[in-house]
């Protein structure tokens, strides 16, 4: 199971990276400075264009959901999995923006954290908070051994 951990984890950090680099290309498009909030962005998107990103927030679970559903053998494992890389795709998607646009700059900065099925927002240390309480959750279920 740790061989899978470390691979699922590498899996989300890159997913985190590619959607990162996405979502600078889409700030910069829109104009979206990048000392502002995403919440901004939700108003510069046209309805032709909300659509579209909707759906790509809709792919991104799709291919969490893949991903552990080929990992994991029993459905418990394949619920661990999914939630295991939500998690660090979660932690460093933010960890990937800060690296490249200094964004968000505090942690108390408002983000659009998904919008399907309506807009959720929230300052960035929700997600953050949840995704780390998620990994050390997973961690202490394994060192214990209720996980196997």
């Amino acid at each position: 199971m740790l061989i899978k951990l470390i691979l699922l984890a590498v899996f989300g950090i890159a997913m985190a990276h590619l959607e990162g680099v996405v979502v600078v290309y889409l700030r910069k498009v829109l104009g979206i400075p990048d000392t502002e909030s995403n919440k901004e962005s939700i108003n510069k998107l046209s309805e032709k264009y909300l659509p579209i990103e909707i759906s790509r927030e809709a792919a991104t679970i799709v291919m969490l959901v893949v991903i552990a559903y080929l990992t994991g053998n029993t459905w418990a494992e394949k619920g661990v999995f999914f939630l295991w890389t939500f998690a660090f795709w979660d932690l460093f998607y933010y960890l990937s923006l800060y690296i490249l646009i200094k964004w968000p700059p505090r942690m108390s900065t408002i983000d659009v954290l998904f919008l399907i099925p309506v807009p959720w927002i929230a300052p960035v240390w929700f997600p953050i908070g949840v995704s780390s309480v998620t990994i050390i959750s997973i961690l202490i279920l394994i060192l214990t051994g209720i996980l196997k």
